[in-house]
């Protein structure tokens, strides 16, 4: 329903020049509505000249020279005191003292100096300290400081920290390792050591006891490192991360630690580990019909699904632990080597190690310094254990050489021993051969 505009007595109506579309109206005089307001500015008289109107200052003398001074007082304020920072008790102090020795005879009347000297007006008064000012004008105040020494004793302070800094850096050769990667948020640089102080802390919940084989009555070593080389083989086939292979493995340790499995039902242990490995590491996740497959159809969708859940149960769905692999991606960082022959010969000889039911004896971590060792003697032929590598592992080179002479043995026998499915994984062109590098025969050479 429409209103009419008349009936309406307070509706403000557009002014001439504006038309109901929103454009412009021509005058008689042909002249825009805009050409006219700029008729009107150029008409208009400066604002210096209204201030300076002798009509208004006459009539307002006294307001104009205070609004103006006060004006003024508030630039010189801005442009000395950006800040608007209180007076302090001390240099109000000394404002008065500098009053009372240049203008005694104004002390005496009892004027407030304070008043009559500070530019600031009402002052608040904070316990600062500050310099003592040379006229009335505002000056910047400063955070209260403690009294310095000397001039000549800071200059020999600074020379001491200095030096004791130097001597410091020569005396600490640890490299920082993470400092090529600050600019890299997924190496979490500020939070990498505290991860790994964590990890540390409770790699012992994710271990075995190395005698838990002796309560299963239907299988042994030997059927478990069956299993396991054979793992190795599966993951390289499905192309699987390499987290995903030391989970697996995991969890197959901590499964048969705590319930009894008969010997038909190994197998299926070891491929439902792989599929919660699966789930928890990797992207794309193997189907249950692939893995019924690869096992050669021995077991039926149901029994596959029928184990996960109690593998999750019997493990109370804890997945997050720390295996090897997460020690030895910074146990090789620290190393500061050639990378990629480096971490190909250390991964091999840890899966080698993985395969050992004797090497659960060793908790990861020591696991993965003792691979990142034996692979640097392997290829530089000498033994070394840098401090960088001592000191972000925290073992020395004293407490990884019996881990390191069972990776060298495992080596030795890799080619010749009946489960050879690591060496022949690492003897093609995809791992760069590594399984035919000779092994480091000089650190059994060293042992008493």
């Amino acid at each position: 329903m429409a209103f009419s505009d008349e009936n309406n007595p307070n509706l403000i109506k557009p002014t001439s020049g504006f038309l109901p579309g929103g454009g412009l109206e021509k005058k008689s005089s042909g002249r825009a509505f805009g050409q006219e307001i700029r008729g009107i500015n150029n008409n208009r008289r400066a604002l210096n000249d209204i201030n300076h109107n002798s009509m208004v200052n006459q009539a307002y003398p006294v307001v104009n020279k205070r609004v103006l001074a006060g004006k003024q007082e508030i630039c010189e304020k801005k442009q000395v005191d950006p800040f608007h920072r209180p007076i302090t008790r001390k240099f109000a102090a000394q404002i008065a003292s500098s009053q009372q020795l240049h203008h005694p005879q104004e002390n005496s009347k009892g004027n407030s100096l304070l008043t009559n000297s500070n530019a600031f007006g009402q002052s608040i008064f904070v316990d600062e300290e500050c310099k003592t000012a040379e006229n009335d004008s505002p000056v910047p105040m400063f955070l209260e400081k403690t009294e310095s020494p000397l001039p000549q004793e800071p200059s020999q302070m600074e020379e001491v920290e200095m030096e004791d800094i130097a001597e410091d850096d020569c005396d600490n050769p640890v490299i920082d390792i993470d400092g090529v990667d600050s600019k890299n948020p997924l190496a979490v640089v500020d939070y990498v050591d505290d991860l790994y102080a964590h990890y540390r802390k409770i790699e012992n919940s994710s271990c075995v006891s190395p005698n838990y084989m002796a309560q299963q009555f239907d299988i042994n070593e030997r059927m478990r490192a069956i299993l396991i080389d054979w793992l190795i083989e599966v993951h390289d086939k499905f192309d699987l991360m390499g987290e995903t292979l030391f989970l697996t493995v995991n969890l197959i340790d901590r499964f048969l630690s705590r319930k009894t499995v008969v010997r038909k039902k190994l197998q299926l242990v070891g491929l439902v580990s792989m599929l919660l490995a699966c789930k928890y590491e990797e992207v794309s996740v193997p189907i249950v019909g692939d893995l019924i497959l690869i096992s050669d159809k021995a077991y039926s969708r149901k029994e596959v699904l029928e184990m996960e859940t109690v593998m999750l149960n019997c493990l109370q769905f804890n997945m997050s632990v720390p295996t090897p692999f997460v020690f030895l991606q910074r146990f090789l960082k620290a190393a500061q080597s050639d990378k990629k022959q480096l971490e190909l010969m250390a991964f091999f000889l840890i899966e080698l190690s993985l395969v050992e039911y004797e090497m659960l004896r060793f908790p990861p971590s020591l696991l993965a310094a003792a691979a990142t060792y034996t692979a640097q003697c392997t290829l530089t032929g000498v033994e070394g254990w840098s401090v960088t590598c001592e000191w972000h592992s925290s073992y020395s080179e004293d407490q990884l050489l019996e881990c390191s002479r069972l990776m060298v043995g495992l080596h030795q026998k890799a080619a010749t021993g009946k489960l050879t499915g690591v060496h022949r994984k690492y003897c093609t062109s995809k791992f760069n051969y590594t399984a035919k590098c000779e092994p480091a025969h000089f650190l059994l050479q060293t042992q008493q």
